[in-house]
């Protein structure tokens, strides 16, 4: 059912409370923007799907009871931008969550796995791809578009079920319940512009004097592109920070020296611009950020990572769990260099499978060895 009027949205939240799921997906472009613009909402109920165009639609809120109702389940499928989006349109964040891309990582699928691939395999389906890369902005929408933006909804009740019923057998039900309620953070999606220079392209050629210059101006691009809603990289690049704070360029003639940038920014933003790089350099020593190297200047861990990724391996063999969801690669180093705190590796789950084991193995209690080829763990005798 498309629904293009404020009265048939209205008529569809009465109906989908009576639903125990509710299945949601975005199409959105976000190509020209800063902020996602939202083209099209789909939503399967028990019993039926809906494409929601908002174009067409006065007020989106009238959805936000649905999506607070605990009492039905919302489904997604690597749901993070979408979440980013139903927050910006409706203010609030859908609670319970089931997202089956994350689930699937405990029911032996590949990390990750793309939601066509998750539908042929729970469902022997094959998606059709012809309408992957449209144009959701441009009216009217053709039958082959609405029917794929459907498919992108239609299946997922049934995959939750599948999946609800594979993860209560196996005793995983509530092992994702942490993961699941982090989705709903509204944290998640507050953005800190002070902090966005940590994820500059190229920033770690930069010294601490030049990361304070960056912080700077990665902050001033981040208010920018959000109040001109526009990408951040047609403000500056990444690589120009970086370049223009490398340099320390403290005039015009030195910030035009950057390759391309004299073609993006005109002299008023040009003359903010190196005002900023000047602030961050002349910053007092003790307010510069620290760098993102510390690893560099901590002991050599290589040894304990091969023993502790040699039992994640078995662990995860074990139990059907996809490595990377299990353990990630920096959970892995922190925890061979004694941290202990904020890693989701000795939390819930994975610390049960896995993470209270790799800290007995680093202290010495568990020794690993080889019998015909099969890996054994052993507890070493006090």
């Amino acid at each position: 059912m498309y629904i293009a009027n404020q009265n048939e949205l209205e008529s569809f939240t009465k109906r989908a409370k009576e639903s125990s799921v509710l299945a949601i997906d975005t199409e959105f472009l976000r190509e020209k923007t800063y902020y996602a613009r939202l083209c099209l909402l789909q939503i399967a109920t028990d019993s039926e799907t809906v494409i929601v165009d908002p174009f067409a639609i006065d007020d989106l809120s009238v959805l936000a009871p649905l999506l607070e109702d605990e009492s039905i389940v919302k489904l997604f499928h690597a749901g993070g931008q979408d979440l980013e989006i139903l927050y910006r349109e409706i203010g609030i964040l859908p609670k319970p969550i089931f997202d089956t891309q994350i689930a699937a990582a405990l029911l032996g699928h590949t990390q990750q796995i793309g939601y066509a691939a998750l539908v042929y395999a729970e469902c022997g389906v094959q998606l059709k791809k012809v309408d992957s890369f449209t144009d959701w902005s441009r009216r009217p929408l053709s039958q082959s578009q609405l029917e794929y933006a459907a498919d992108d909804v239609v299946y997922l009740p049934r995959i939750y079920a599948s999946m609800h019923a594979a993860l209560e057998e196996k005793g995983r039900l509530h092992w994702l319940d942490q993961d699941f309620e982090a989705l709903s953070d509204p944290k998640r999606f507050e953005t800190d512009e002070r902090e966005r220079y940590r994820r500059l392209k190229r920033v770690s050629q930069l010294s601490r004097k030049q990361l304070s210059a960056a912080r700077e101006v990665a902050a001033w691009r981040e208010l920018e592109a959000q109040r001109r809603d526009l990408p951040r990289k047609w403000i500056v690049t990444d690589e120009q920070i970086v370049e223009a704070c490398k340099r320390e360029a403290r005039t015009i003639d030195e910030l035009f020296m950057v390759r391309g940038i004299g073609d993006k920014i005109g002299t008023k933003d040009a003359r903010t611009i190196v005002s900023l790089i000047a602030k961050g350099l002349d910053a007092p020593k003790e307010t510069w950020p620290e760098t993102d190297r510390n690893s560099r200047n901590e002991r050599n861990v290589d040894a304990e990572l091969d023993l502790m990724c040699a039992l994640v391996r078995l662990r995860a063999k074990e139990n059907g769990v996809a490595f990377p969801t299990l353990a990630s690669h920096d959970d892995l180093a922190k925890v061979a260099r004694g941290y202990t705190e904020g890693i989701d590796l000795l939390r819930g789950w994975r610390r049960a499978l896995v993470g209270a084991e790799l800290l007995e193995l680093l202290a010495g209690n568990l020794t690993l060895s080889l019998d015909k080829g099969v890996l054994k763990v052993t507890e070493t005798s006090q």
